[in-house]
């Protein structure tokens, strides 16, 4: 297995990734083959893939405002669970952040995420209890999908 940077050309694989894992949520524009290489382009060194034999078994979309970071869509596939790939791939990201002078990093796990929610915890994030999290829909047609 290997962690590397995660590139345009990915996306296929990447997509695929996503689309089958239960319970994972994409949204219509923002996942889109434009709408990732967009972020990937602001944010060409701090994504993250994991890879085995060709397939891609695990992402992390990373980026930056220059000030904080922010991990979006970290998953690995259900057949690669509990071998360390998350780990290495947060361990990965997080070095890449630093490497660029950022000195937090935020995620947001849906509280239902049993698994993510211990994962994170397990990692040594905290869980913060002292801010609320406020959305403003700029596109009404940038849809979430949540996977079966």
């Amino acid at each position: 297995m290997i962690i590397r940077t995660m590139t345009p050309g990915d996306y296929d694989k990447v997509y695929e990734l996503w689309t089958g894992i239960k319970g994972f949520a994409l949204r219509s524009f923002d996942d889109s083959r434009e709408g990732v290489d967009r972020f990937l382009r602001r944010n060409p060194e701090t994504s993250v893939i994991a890879e085995e034999d060709g397939r891609i078994i695990g992402t992390i979309l990373s980026g930056h405002d220059g000030r904080q970071a922010s991990f979006y869509h970290v998953c690995v596939a259900s057949d690669y669970r509990g071998r360390g790939v998350g780990h290495k791939m947060v361990s990965e990201a997080v070095l890449r952040l630093k490497k660029e002078g950022i000195n937090k990093v935020s995620l947001i796990a849906f509280c239902s995420n049993e698994v993510g929610n211990k994962f994170w915890q397990d990692l040594g994030f905290t869980l913060r209890e002292d801010v609320n999290s406020y959305d403003y829909i700029l596109n009404e047609g940038n849809k979430s999908m949540v996977n079966p």
